[in-house]
């Protein structure tokens, strides 16, 4: 298929700045691939389509502050640092993008805070925009880690167009996020509320954790017609023996439901296929991307959020759901004016 044909026209208002006022209210799309048809929900109404040991895959990756305001040594210059990935915990190597990218050179030094608490310097560069930087701190890693916390920001999406607030600090992040390294969140799990989770946990719902850190190459955009052509970056996940098994329990029982809680989730699941089509317990990288036609061997069910045109995610889900379905879909969100993205509304595809 071609990028083009997953192209619509968006209002701009209907991309969301800020989450509903609970999470668990949120509009809810539910579309039904076997009838063709959608409902208009909340969210916490997901209760009503899970039975006893149907399984949610979550992932449970925590957003870190991953953008820094500094300056540039001598001229003092302001500059953004978004760290992307950890290469070296030891010699603290980041990969990071950098703005403006034209004034930050291989050798410069950066300095960060009101009395520079924390400088680095830049060691190579990787592409146009990216960098690869060496922090200068000789404290412990959990005194580096603290550092981080204290100057980054919460990385909202650069669509928002609004500076973070303290609430970001809670809402951009699910409510069972644990393992941190993530430059995004896992929006489709946003909407979880833990009181929305306990009387899941009391139907007999499982819950089954991977985590994939979510890095920007999710929302890179794509560049290329042919999308057979596009590579997406690299993201590092990690299914554990529980998880697998916990899955792989369900599907074997034939339950009505084992739902990939959201994209990236999905692709953890499809990235660790074994012969035999079940999880097998995996950690290490994937650049997996998911276009149609595409055959889905695990999850039957599936959250997410509303995406932007012509992104990973749309193709994706067109991918699970099929294309003229989720064109149809997005038509019928546009008319009922649903809010679309990170802070959005959700769908749920049966």
């Amino acid at each position: 298929m071609k990028l083009s044909q997953f192209d619509f026209e968006l209002p701009s208002e209907l991309i969301a700045e800020y989450p509903s006022e609970r999470r668990d209210e949120s509009r809810l799309m539910v579309v039904n691939r076997e009838t063709g048809t959608f409902e208009h929900r909340v969210f916490k109404d997901i209760l009503e389509y899970f039975d006893e040991d149907d399984v949610l895959v979550v992932n449970d990756t925590k957003v870190f502050p991953a953008r820094l305001f500094g300056r540039k040594e001598k001229t003092g210059a302001k500059i953004e640092v978004f760290l992307l990935r950890e290469l070296n915990k030891e010699s603290r190597l980041w990969d990071v993008l950098v703005d403006p990218a034209r004034k930050i050179r291989v050798g410069n030094k950066l300095y960060f805070g009101e009395n520079n608490e924390l400088n680095a310097e830049v060691v190579d560069n990787t592409t146009s925009r990216g960098r690869t930087i060496r922090f200068l701190f000789e404290g412990t890693d959990e005194e580096f880690r603290s550092k981080l916390n204290l100057l980054g920001e919460t990385p909202l999406p650069k669509y928002i167009k609004r500076g973070v607030e303290d609430s970001d600090i809670e809402r951009y992040q699910t409510v069972y996020a644990k393992h941190t390294g993530a430059v995004a969140a896992p929006t489709a799990g946003l909407h979880f509320s833990p009181e929305l989770l306990k009387r899941l946990e009391i139907k007999g719902v499982q819950r089954a954790e991977l985590t994939l850190h979510v890095g920007l190459g999710t929302f890179r955009p794509i560049e290329v017609e042919d999308l057979s052509k596009h590579k997406m970056d690299a993201e590092y996940y990690i299914i554990n023996e529980d998880a697998a098994r916990t899955i792989n329990d369900a599907k074997e029982r034939k339950a009505k439901r084992i739902c990939s809680v959201g994209t990236t989730s999905m692709r953890s699941l499809e990235s660790s296929i074994s012969a035999t089509k079940t999880v097998k317990p995996s950690e290490g990288w994937t650049n997996l991307f998911i276009y149609p036609p595409y055959e889905f061997s695990i999850a039957n069910s599936m959250i997410t959020n509303f995406h932007l045109p012509k992104t990973s995610l749309i193709i994706m889900i067109s991918a699970f759901a099929g294309y003229d379905l989720i064109r149809a879909a997005y038509e019928e969100a546009v008319k009922e004016k649903y809010r679309f993205f990170s802070y959005g509304d959700a769908m749920l595809i049966l």
